[in-house]
């Protein structure tokens, strides 16, 4: 049983049919949920009903009867809001044959019942699901893909067009499930960007959907991306800024040492990957919201604040200030419960009864 509350204006948001301002999660509790087949989500606020969500498993979109059974369950149970996970794809790369999320969706529109997007948008493929298609970004553009400090250096000797290049970042994913769930595409690249955020709106404009919670947009760790192309774009962005003299020692710095400018400006190396992962959600968010301004965008972080920013360069503070997100979600202390927030506080938890559900209380409304 999987628990998400939220404060006051995204509880009015879930329940504005008209508005279409709705919070969704499912993202922290992926793996439980695919074992069970699926969760209950009860969204509260102080003194109010539950709004109570179903996630619906990437195995039931397989089949209109396993949609059916999934669908009219959460209708008999009370469920008013369904999770459907969509793959990302453009128009283009679209599948003509059977649309499990678009039957989910009339299912669940026909029973009354709202609809909540989950997207992944960084990881462009899964550890164990990499993509037959020759024409799948990770062999269109196998230099966006963000490399770990570890990898770096034998990669750098490797053509990225190379079978090589990617039979070795896949060995290296397949040995590091631990730490890494798939291929990452890196947001540093201003083109790399400019295909994710086309690709999330796309996907968003092929179904009629109330809100849109947005996975993995995040490094997968403080240690990537160090591939050769992120290198040069560090280089390109930081050159201009140094005195003549600066540069031709660096020149000779990284005759010696690749990641020489990163070793020789670590604070702007940090800064240079947070910004462009705010540039990032920034595009994304105005998208999402030029295909609909009643959209709420929502993004996954972690439950620790220091590793959303010092792990995973996702400064989500400025995210909200800024108001290019509607708000974060996050695990609870309990793996199966997500905390929705509109500013990211999470004010305390109640252990309910035994065999009950964690409940937790999500931040003040803005």
């Amino acid at each position: 049983m999987v628990h998400f509350d939220v404060p006051q204006m995204l509880r009015r948001a879930f329940r504005s049919w008209h508005h279409r301002r709705y919070v969704h999660a499912v993202c922290g509790a992926a793996i439980t949920l695919l074992i069970l087949g699926f969760a209950r989500v009860d969204t509260r606020a102080a003194g109010d009903a539950p709004i109570r969500g179903y996630w619906i498993t990437r195995d039931s979109l397989d089949s209109l009867d396993a949609i059916r059974r999934s669908v009219a369950s959460a209708r008999a149970n009370g469920f008013d809001t369904v999770f459907v996970p969509i793959t990302l794809t453009d128009g283009d790369n679209a599948s003509h044959g059977f649309d499990g999320v678009r039957e989910c969706i009339r299912e669940a529109r026909e029973r009354g019942l709202h609809v909540q997007a989950w997207l992944d948008v960084n990881r462009v493929a899964r550890v164990d699901e990499f993509p037959a298609s020759r024409a799948h970004v990770i062999y269109e553009h196998p230099e966006w893909l963000m490399i770990p400090r570890e990898l770096a250096s034998a990669m750098m000797a490797l053509d990225p067009r190379g079978p090589a290049y990617l039979g070795q970042l896949s060995r290296w994913t397949r040995a590091n499930q631990s730490r890494i769930d798939g291929l990452y595409i890196s947001p540093l690249d201003p083109d790399a960007a400019s295909y994710l955020t086309k690709l999330v709106t796309a996907t968003v404009q092929r179904y009629v959907v109330d809100g849109v919670y947005l996975d993995t947009l995040r490094f997968p760790g403080s240690d990537f991306d160090y591939s050769r192309h992120a290198m040069d774009l560090f280089r390109a962005d930081e050159r201009p800024r140094l005195p003549i003299r600066e540069r031709a020692r660096l020149d000779e710095v990284e005759a010696i040492d690749p990641f020489g400018y990163v070793s020789e400006f670590p604070t702007e190396w940090t800064n240079f990957r947070e910004t462009r992962l705010t540039a990032l959600i920034t595009r994304v968010h105005a998208a999402l919201k030029t295909v609909n301004p009643s959209l709420t965008v929502m993004v996954n972080i972690p439950v620790d604040d220091g590793s959303a920013r010092e792990e995973h360069f996702q400064n989500w503070r400025s995210w909200i200030a800024a108001r290019v997100v509607d708000g974060v979600g996050r695990r609870s202390g309990n793996t199966t419960t997500i905390v929705l927030s509109s500013d990211g506080v999470v004010t305390g938890s109640a252990v309910l009864p035994p065999n009950g559900p964690v409940a937790t209380t999500g931040g003040g409304s803005r």
